[in-house]
């Protein structure tokens, strides 16, 4: 769940009480008309004060009662300040990322890094474009591992993306054990949505699991797999082994089981994707984020701070100085 906070706004809750600022003034020249014309003083000190304090005196205690009543008016309103706030609600998917580890993902056909630090960037880029998803990673070579079990913390698995090494594991490509591997993550995974990404340069020649057989029993489970085939066409210069200087590099023929992968996918409801660049490869996993969203819920409320405290506090004031102007100065009607 995400929750957005706009900012702060004044309203009232009862606003037509509002309606009493301007009747105000229409009661005054009401009250004024019914008035006698004639100005009597309580007091002899009134008078004695000067015509300039038996004017001025009124109009104070006229601005202060109309303070005081504007005041009120307003409190009974009730002022409030409302922060719209918004609580975004989805279930997610559940993604397993399925990455070829073999040496031969170490090839410079995708100048200037190798095919590996490229599928690396790309899943990276994918990984930044979620946001609700629980999200895994599972390595696989010559066998398979889980680098990350479903997670929806985002910087743990960008963490284990980027420790990712040709290396690390038996050499070969056993596709039908990773197909397995993250199979087994993602079947007890809550939710509807279960999606696998796997991605490899290669031809299946390891592991005792045969792939079309991984995948139908992916399948069962609601598992849709995208299989990825990475690598340019005809021949790249594939690492053979290691001199003096570090790997030494062969041109050899690209191979990858094209068949087998869209079988895989086809099996599963997915799609096959054949990834000839870096720039076809980012391409593919924009179209797969596209065709992996699930609706947003989104709910809306609203925060209130109540305000009357202060207009009504206005309003004692406004009264209190009234008051005590009267009890100064004497009755003056």
């Amino acid at each position: 769940m995400i929750q957005t906070l706009s900012a702060s706004t004044l309203r009232f809750g009862a606003p037509w009480v509002l309606l009493g600022l301007a009747l105000l003034p229409a009661w005054w020249v009401w009250r004024r008309q019914r008035r006698p014309s004639a100005i009597t003083f309580s007091r002899v000190a009134a008078l004695a004060a000067g015509p300039h304090t038996g004017r001025s005196v009124p109009r104070v205690l006229f601005l202060l009662r109309n303070a005081a009543l504007a005041c009120l008016i307003i409190a009974l309103a009730r002022p409030r300040s409302g922060a719209h706030a918004e609580s975004i609600t989805s279930e997610g998917i559940n993604i397993v990322l399925a990455v070829d580890l073999s040496s031969s993902m170490l090839a410079l056909d995708f100048q200037p890094d190798n095919r590996l630090e490229v599928a690396k960037a790309t899943m990276k880029r994918f990984i930044g474009s979620r946001t609700a998803d629980r999200i895994g990673v599972v390595a696989f070579a010559g066998e398979a591992l889980t680098q990350v079990p479903l997670t929806l913390d985002y910087p743990v698995v960008n963490a284990a993306v980027d420790n990712l090494q040709a290396g690390q594991l038996e050499d070969g490509t056993a596709i039908g054990t990773a197909i397995a591997t993250a199979a087994n993550r993602l079947r007890v995974a809550p939710g509807p949505s279960r999606v696998m990404i796997l991605l490899t340069d290669g031809v299946n020649n390891r592991g005792a699991i045969d792939p079309r057989t991984a995948a139908r029993a992916a399948a069962v489970f609601g598992i849709k797999i995208y299989t990825i085939g990475i690598g340019s066409e005809g021949v790249a210069p594939v690492p053979v082994g290691r001199g003096l200087f570090g790997l030494r590099y062969e041109n050899r023929e690209v191979r990858i089981d094209e068949p087998l992968l869209s079988d895989i996918a086809r099996v599963t409801h997915g799609r096959y994707f054949r990834a000839r660049d870096a720039d076809a490869l980012r391409q593919i996993y924009e179209q797969i984020d596209q065709l992996e969203r699930v609706p947003i819920r989104t709910r809306s409320y609203v925060r209130y701070l109540e305000l009357f405290r202060w207009p009504l506090a206005c309003a004692l004031g406004a009264l209190i100085l009234e008051l005590g102007l009267f009890a100064w100065r004497g009755p003056l009607t």
